[in-house]
């Protein structure tokens, strides 16, 4: 029987201020078991880049990652947001360890290709290091992994951290019983967007389909399940989508077969 794993992934802003990220950091000190924790941190690097003089350009939410924004993204991902984790979680008795893509060979991304966009050093994760993340992790150490990959060829790349988190759960399903935890500022995936209280409870495939065609699912809420189903179907035992208050996966949507 294979030991339990979670997989937490949490959004920028809750890191980037410091009430939610103490409260979050004492509350993923307290998940049971083994656990990775993914995370964010866009708004910072879009305050460091302003700082700095350089503009940031987004196009449909995702950022275009040129060579002057990389350098940001790998200073604040990888640096300032994934140490400041670090430190707060080996204060509260958590032996973690900061990660990007490139630490260990973990995430090897290829550079995204050119269709209507440029998005620049963006990565498309192309394989996961499973084989060394169950080796830091065997041994009793929490990896915390920054939205950073790198392409074997000396460049870093910025890429999706929900995309991260759940290539990271699918390549740790062989080792593990692996539950995925999207956090979100929302208590879940809600039947009415202006009801926070609309929890829908589980969603399986014929669920989201109806609930596509309904409209009560949709916008960026679509691609967050569609990557749901996929790590589900790769051998992910489930998926949660909730808030960063409920990171032991016990509220919110639970996403099954």
């Amino acid at each position: 029987m294979k030991e339990k794993l979670t997989v937490i992934k949490v959004g920028g802003k809750i890191v980037e201020e410091a009430d939610t990220l103490n409260q979050l950091l004492t509350d993923f000190s307290r998940v049971e078991g083994y656990k990775v924790l993914v995370h964010g941190g866009g708004r910072s690097a879009t305050k460091m880049a302003a700082r700095l003089g350089i503009e940031s350009q987004m196009v449909n939410g995702r950022r275009i990652t040129d060579a002057e924004t990389l350098k940001v993204v790998t200073m604040v991902y990888g640096g300032l947001v994934n140490k400041n984790i670090v430190a707060g979680l080996q204060a509260r008795g958590v032996n973690a360890v900061g990660l990007t893509g490139a630490d260990m060979n973990v995430i090897l991304s290829v550079k995204r290709p050119v269709k209507d966009i440029d998005y620049g050093f963006v990565g498309d994760v192309k394989q996961v290091n499973a084989e060394a993340l169950v080796s830091l992790i065997s041994h009793g150490v929490v990896p915390v992994m920054a939205p950073l990959t790198h392409d074997g060829e000396g460049n870093m790349l910025n890429t999706n951290a929900d995309t991260i988190a759940g290539e990271t759960a699918k390549a740790l399903a062989e080792a593990f019983d692996v539950t995925l935890v999207y956090c979100f500022e929302k208590k879940g995936v809600l039947r009415d967007e202006n009801d926070d209280d609309s929890v829908i409870p589980v969603i399986t495939p014929e669920l989201f389909r109806e609930y596509v065609a309904q409209g009560v699912i949709q916008g960026g809420m679509i691609p967050k399940l569609e990557n749901s189903f996929s790590a589900v179907e790769a051998g992910v035992s489930q998926v949660v989508i909730t808030s960063s208050s409920a990171i032991d996966g016990n509220a919110g949507t639970v996403i099954k077969k």
